[in-house]
């Protein structure tokens, strides 16, 4: 994962080094250049913990659709740890580069997509070089973090006529898939309201405040990196764009008083030095777990990346409480929460519609990223039914294997898959869609800084509607309910 400023080492001297250490063999670059490959090339961009994803697909279960024939980064510690992994997987271990080299990476290797997978702050930086070179870009969510640079890539788009696809693996699981066949179904109406409350626990919430996404300036807290996940699943859910935004945020649990109040002499810089590891529930031991160990205890030397700083430390940046009020073009309006210190991990999310409500909820297991276990499993949910007037109707959630609640595999199919049959929930993401989810939590952001409410189309310009299934219309009959 390319790292931004970090404890003592600026962006500038990590590439410095990635650049002066990277030794990995050409031979990655020899393989991504054979001929008579009719495989799709790809190269991947940031090398942490969400690249893992892309990466085993092309090693594993879509090795027959794309090759991985390049990877950059700052740190040639994880470079080489990819290149070891890919021999094990039994492929050829992709040519190594330091992110000045971007564009001979393009021109050696010649891949025909760029996968991007760096901090958030830095997608731009590479889907438009890539959009540039001519290239097709998959990017992780969120597309980027702020306004300027959401403009620049719709911008980048339009003059290179390049396609962006953005990775929401969320709509992919099948309960989520399950609630848009639903609510497209007319079961409930058209959709006037949505309450959706998302639960973070002291397991996964508190995994935020340790990484470089503690730090608003490259994640834009969590109103970005998280909650773009769960604005797109309302944006997809109701077929809809966002206007307005009202929003207030504050950290609370994440501070140094709360560690004084757990009884800590803290906050401490980070878990790895920590003399009171052994009375803080919070410590994270990077040396007890191969994959966190792998990617980054051991490659600390190479751009002083702590994985395991001190969650309650003084100099974080992002939010652990959020209430956001968001105003669609259709009319619809959502009320979101968002609490990184909860109980339990998962959410409830209600549609209240002209002829009927729609409730889901689900309890998650949610792991350390990049600790190598599946990402956010269904432990528990249910979905209901409730018709204005009528009995209430429990409906079979329907379930999924694998990470995030299956949706991770189903996704990677429709990536990569030449042959993936069509989908008529239209659950592919461009950059318009990637647009629109991250856009809600930059205006919140400033709502947040302001107090004032924002609207969307001050943000940017030039924002077409992405391709969304249809739905119930707002001005379609509705039978009269039965009598009370």
């Amino acid at each position: 994962m390319i790292e931004s400023k970090t404890k003592g080492v600026g962006r500038r001297a990590m590439i410095a080094g990635a650049a002066a250490g990277i030794a990995t063999a050409t031979t990655g670059a020899q393989a991504g250049a054979k001929s008579g490959d009719s495989r799709k090339a790809y190269a991947i961009v940031g090398c942490g913990s969400r690249s893992r994803m892309f990466q085993e697909a092309l090693w594993g279960p879509h090795k027959d659709h794309g090759r991985l024939v390049a990877m950059c980064d700052t740190n040639p510690g994880r470079m080489a740890y990819v290149a070891t992994r890919a021999v094990k997987a039994g492929a050829p271990a992709p040519a190594a580069y330091a992110p000045g080299d971007f564009s001979r990476m393009v021109r050696e290797t010649k891949p025909d997509t760029v996968i991007v997978t760096t901090p958030d702050a830095y997608h731009v930086d590479y889907i438009i070089q890539a959009l540039n070179a001519g290239l097709n870009v998959i990017t992780e969510k969120p597309m980027t973090t702020d306004a300027v640079k959401a403009q620049a890539i719709l911008d980048a788009v339009k003059r290179t006529g390049g396609k962006v696809r953005v990775s929401f693996n969320y709509r992919y699981s099948p309960f989520r898939s399950q609630l848009k066949e639903i609510l497209m179904s007319g079961a409930i109406g058209d959709v006037l309201s949505v309450d959706f409350h998302w639960l973070l626990n002291t397991v996964h919430g508190a995994d935020y405040f340790r990484r470089w996404h503690s730090n608003k300036s490259i994640s834009g807290g969590l109103m970005v990196h998280k909650a773009t996940h769960h604005f797109d699943l309302v944006n997809w859910w109701l077929s809809d764009m966002p206007a307005t935004v009202s929003a207030t945020g504050k950290r609370h649990f994440y501070t140094p008083d709360m560690a004084r109040r757990l009884g800590l002499t803290g906050p401490h810089e980070r878990c790895h030095t920590c003399p009171e590891k052994a009375a803080c529930t919070f410590h994270l031991d990077l040396a007890a777990d191969a994959g966190l160990k792998a990617l980054y205890l051991d490659n600390e030397q190479f751009d002083g990346y702590f994985r395991d700083r001190c969650v309650f430390r003084p100099d974080i940046s992002i939010e652990d409480t959020m209430n956001v009020i968001v105003g669609y073009e259709g009319g619809a309006t959502l009320s979101y929460s968002l609490n990184a210190f909860n109980a339990w991990e998962g959410y409830h999310v209600a549609f209240n519609g002209t002829k009927g409500r729609l409730e889901h909820f689900l309890n998650e297991q949610a792991t350390t990223a990049g600790s190598g276990a599946a990402q956010s499993e269904a432990e528990r949910g249910g979905i209901r039914l409730i018709p204005l007037r009528g009995a209430a109707q429990d409906i079979p959630l329907r379930t999924g294997a694998g990470s995030h609640g299956g949706g991770d595999d189903v996704m990677l199919a429709d990536i990569f898959d030449p042959d993936a049959p069509a989908d008529p929930l239209l659950r592919t993401a461009d950059e318009r869609g990637g647009a629109a989810s991250i856009l809600i939590g930059v205006a919140a952001n400033r709502c947040f800084e302001t107090g004032q409410p924002v609207r969307i189309d001050s943000l940017v310009t030039g924002l077409g509607r992405p391709a969304y299934p249809l739905m119930p219309g707002h001005d379609l009959p509705v039978p009269m309910p039965a009598r009370a």
